[in-house]
């Protein structure tokens, strides 16, 4: 059942993720820590990098070593088979880890284990060779890939991990007393293992075990540290509850170095995943001389809304809020933690950007308020964003405003309201139902009540829902004027979409409105109009010093020499998705495409979209770390912009220190090559194959000119000066008047003649 080739070809693989692998730490410039001992906080693999491959394997706990700082810590959570050898794996029973449920059918069993029933496979009932050559190791978690178990990853004893010569080994020890009923001892195993091999830190939620073992270890050697489970559990051995014992930390002292908490111990959330003030456990520990360790911490699973679904947010706030540090942090995703602390942490407000490229937001910070309201543009600007966007809508009567569809269901209440029989189909611009933009007053809009975007809601992971009302929405005039204010931005970007539709089929002249509204602004910095119809930007071509964006609103693989000519005579830069850059299948990277290339070959900026925080949105390769996505297309692709609704964490990842350091980029702030973590597939798992992407050709770039529009006549809405005839309720224009009054004459004459 083994692959004895398999820890070669994954060291090979492994080397191929990073097109740099440098095991240096950027640490060295940073002011001292809020530790204990003033060192850096200790970032701890917990089961190696078991966020991606299966947990305690030996795929993980290489991955960890590749991909963290070099003083990574290896955990292992110990158990013991029947004859007695130390194995890692995260759980008591094996059935959820391993495939031993096949293996060994209707074995499983039921014991107490602290006075609790359980039933399930256990180690103590197999011999270390029988599990060796009849299991494998699998994912057991199930929003996690299962991809990789065709490596036919097998149990790893203590030793296999300590043989990788990690610079740090820590091993977590629970259930002593159930190996105990079962005439195996955890306390001789630990003591024999130590005479052999180096063990730095031991960590325990079993008072009794870490007493009895501690006058035998070295203590300069070896670190204790008392673990504390969730507060209402009972220790074995005081029966007291962990709540209890945390109020009497002067007592762990007397057998341990430092404490391992939850990190719900130190940040505490409400009922609503939102934080409450932190605690004092820390300086209190650190006050006793005991170290604070805390776990829990996870990319794949949603934790404080405050965080904004950022990981290295998380982190920070343990390793660096000013008023305190944890002294280690106990991961399955050990690269973040690793980019906090050596990259990110202590940069301070006035830190300077390390690359030069472009944040452009996403209607606003849409990631944390509804999209395009005041709240989205006030948190984007307070969050660093080069760019804010107003993609125009345009009202019934003929207000340019800022929303992020023509559809304003997607971004309103408006299905809750009196507006409701609004609602009719119109496939020009949805293939569902819609109540459209131009079929309400700006007045009408305005009160609409403003709904945050939850793109990933199918997955239950939503965004800030304390705000996912707030905010109000602005006219095309009011968001210049806020930009204007905003002395912190380069530029605006005005995206038209939609437009030919709304020019021909509701006559309204949309790009005269912008331009009017534009001229009346008097906004100076720099103004970026975006469309995905080159007759759109035409229009826009040579009035003013605009940069002219053309969007590619499809993923595609290449672009044609001559559709290359073609966008360069009307556009000055280009938008394209993150897949035509990066294709995937199945979320694995299977390359990388020539897009960037050949687009900036004819002098032209690449921008990307769209960035997300949430880790769903992201390919397995970024490890659920948007950083480790932000910093594979910037550094890797060499795009020039950024398009995210979380302009906040890329904004920060252009002022982290682990920028422009050459040969000495670590590991974590590295690009991944694209298409080398697909190579860890076996064939049997490897996703269907698909079908490649289009190539983008002169059909597809060239259009019509846009349909002319009927004179327009002076609007009565302050703020604009023109507007077009408002639409029939059925969504058609109204007959002109010339038209309307030609044919009463032709009426009147006929009436005459009978």
């Amino acid at each position: 059942m083994c692959n004895p080739r398999a820890s070669t070809s994954l060291l090979a693989a492994f080397l191929l993720l990073y097109s740099l692998v440098t095991l240096v730490s950027a640490q060295g410039s940073t002011p001292s820590w809020q530790t204990l001992t003033g060192k850096p906080p200790l970032v701890v693999a917990r089961g190696g990098f078991s966020g991606l491959l299966p947990d305690s394997s030996s795929g993980a706990y290489q991955l960890a070593l590749f991909t963290s700082v070099p003083d990574v810590a290896l955990l292992c959570d110990l158990q013991l088979t029947k004859d007695g050898v130390g194995i890692c794996a995260p759980d008591l029973t094996l059935q959820n880890f391993t495939d031993i449920s096949n293996a060994f059918k209707n074995k499983d069993k039921t014991y107490l284990v602290n006075d609790v029933e359980t039933r399930g496979w256990f180690s103590v009932d197999y011999t270390y060779d029988e599990l060796l050559t009849s299991t494998v190791l699998v994912q057991g978690i199930y929003s996690r890939s299962n991809k990789f178990e065709g490596n036919l990853f097998s149990i790893q004893t203590v030793e296999n991990v300590t043989a990788l010569k990690p610079e740090t080994v820590w091993l977590n020890v629970q259930h002593d007393a159930f190996y105990t009923q079962h005439n195996l001892s955890m306390r001789n195993y630990v003591l024999g293992l130590s005479r052999r091999v180096v063990i730095n830190y031991i960590s325990s939620p079993e008072v009794a075990f870490l007493r009895g073992i501690a006058p035998r270890l070295n203590a300069n050697v070896t670190k204790l540290v008392f673990r504390f489970l969730e507060p209402d559990n009972i220790e074995p051995s005081t029966n007291q509850s962990y709540s209890s014992l945390l109020k009497n930390l002067s007592l762990i002292k007397t057998f341990a170095s430092g404490i391992l908490v939850p990190k719900g111990y130190i940040w505490p959330v409400d009922a609503t995943l939102y934080l409450k003030p932190h605690t004092s456990l820390v300086p209190d520990a650190h006050k006793l001389g005991l170290e604070v360790f805390a776990y829990d911490f996870y990319n794949d699973v949603p934790f404080s809304f405050n965080y904004s679904y950022d990981p290295v947010s998380e982190y920070l706030s343990f390793i660096d809020n000013g008023d305190f540090s944890v002294d280690g942090v106990l991961s399955d995703f050990p690269i973040s933690p690793s980019e906090a602390r050596d990259c990110f942490s202590q940069l301070g407000k006035n830190a300077s950007d390390n690359v030069n490229v472009l944040v452009i937001s996403k209607n606003g910070a849409s990631g944390d308020y509804p999209g395009c309201t005041d709240k989205a543009y006030q948190k984007a600007i307070a969050d660093g964003a080069n760019i804010i966007d107003c993609p125009v809508q345009m009202s019934k009567d003929g207000i340019p405003f800022c929303m992020s569809t023509i559809n304003l269901i997607d971004s309103t209440t408006v299905a809750q309201s009196s507006y409701s029989n609004l609602a009719l189909k119109i496939p020009e611009l949805s293939n569902s139902t819609g109540i459209f933009s131009f079929n309400l007053t700006w007045t009408q809009i305005h009160k609409l009540t403003p709904s945050i975007s939850n793109p990933q809601s199918i997955y239950q992971l939503f965004r800030n829902p304390k705000f996912r009302n707030a905010g109000t929405f602005l006219t095309l005039s009011d968001f210049l004027a806020m930009a204007k204010n905003a002395s912190s931005l380069s530029g605006v970007l005005i995206s038209l979409e939609n437009t030919p539709y709304l020019m021909e089929k509701q006559q309204m002249a949309v790009t005269d409105v912008v331009l009017d509204a534009l001229s009346k602004a008097g906004y100076e910095n720099k103004i970026m109009i975006q469309s995905p119809d080159s007759s759109v930007l035409k229009k826009f071509k040579g009035k003013k010093n605009y940069e002219l964006v053309y969007k590619v609103d499809e993923n595609i693989r290449s672009v044609l020499d001559a559709a290359m000519q073609d966008i360069k005579t009307f556009a000055d830069s280009v938008v394209v998705s993150k897949m035509s850059v990066f294709p995937d299948n199945s979320l694995f990277l299977t390359g990388a495409t020539d897009v960037v290339p050949k687009i900036q070959s004819a002098g032209l900026p690449v921008y990307v979209e769209l960035f997300s925080n949430e880790f769903v949105s992201q390919a397995w390769d970024f490890f659920s770390d948007a950083n480790v996505e932000i910093n594979s297309y910037v550094v890797g692709a060499n795009i020039s912009g950024i398009v995210t609704d979380f302009p906040f964490t890329s904004a920060r990842y252009k002022k982290n220190r682990c920028l422009n350091l050459g040969k000495s980029t670590p590991a974590y702030m590295s690009p991944v090559q694209p298409g080398s973590l697909i190579q860890l597939v076996t064939r049997e798992y490897l996703p269907p194959a698909e079908a490649p992407y289009p190539v983008l050709d002169e059909a597809e770039v060239a259009e019509s000119p846009l349909a002319p529009v009927q004179e327009r006549v002076p609007s009565s809405t302050p703020g604009t000066t023109t507007t077009a005839p408002p639409p029939r309720p059925n969504g058609q224009p109204k007959t002109a008047v010339c038209f309307f009054m030609s044919n009463l004459a032709i009426l009147l004459t006929l009436l005459l003649m009978v």
